[in-house]
């Protein structure tokens, strides 16, 4: 995880299969955040979790908008983007960590009143995003699609 108001800074998070990324953006005060995680619940592993919260979405997600609004963001102003979620190395769909990397980001947003500005989730891709806070370019490179502006 990330956070920033530097505009010197690129938050970028490159290959994004099964985890999630999620990006805040506050334009007005031109904070931006990046929180990439593996892992929906950090109750799967209590220690792992104490050292790395931000591997898990349960605990990175929160913490990621505590440290944007830490910064001077604010809630209502944020533009939020979720990219990854994907379905890779698991085509039998036994573990489905991509759906319930997913499901915790879409539990947490709906209890908090958070909509996303945008999405691009699931599939057998993977994805790179990434903002330049001087510019607010936001690129989405999506794997066999090329890259686009968000």
């Amino acid at each position: 995880m990330k956070v920033s108001k530097d505009p010197k800074d690129t938050l970028i998070t490159y290959s994004l299969g099964s985890c999630i990324g999620v990006l805040v953006w506050d334009p007005q005060a031109k904070v931006a955040g990046l929180l990439h995680y593996m892992l929906p619940d950090s109750k799967i592993d209590p220690e792992r979790s104490k050292a790395r919260p931000y591997m898990f979405g349960d605990s990175g997600i929160p913490m990621l908008f505590r440290a944007a609004y830490g910064l001077g963001a604010v809630k209502e102003r944020l533009k939020v983007y979720v990219v990854g979620g994907s379905q890779l190395m698991d085509s039998a769909g036994i573990f489905n960590i991509g759906i319930r990397n997913y499901d915790i980001v879409t539990r947490l947003f709906a209890k908090n009143g958070i909509t996303p500005t945008k999405e691009d989730i699931g599939g057998s891709v993977n994805r790179t995003i990434s903002l330049e806070i001087a510019t607010a370019k936001i690129l989405l490179k999506v794997s066999g699609k090329g890259e686009f502006e968000l």
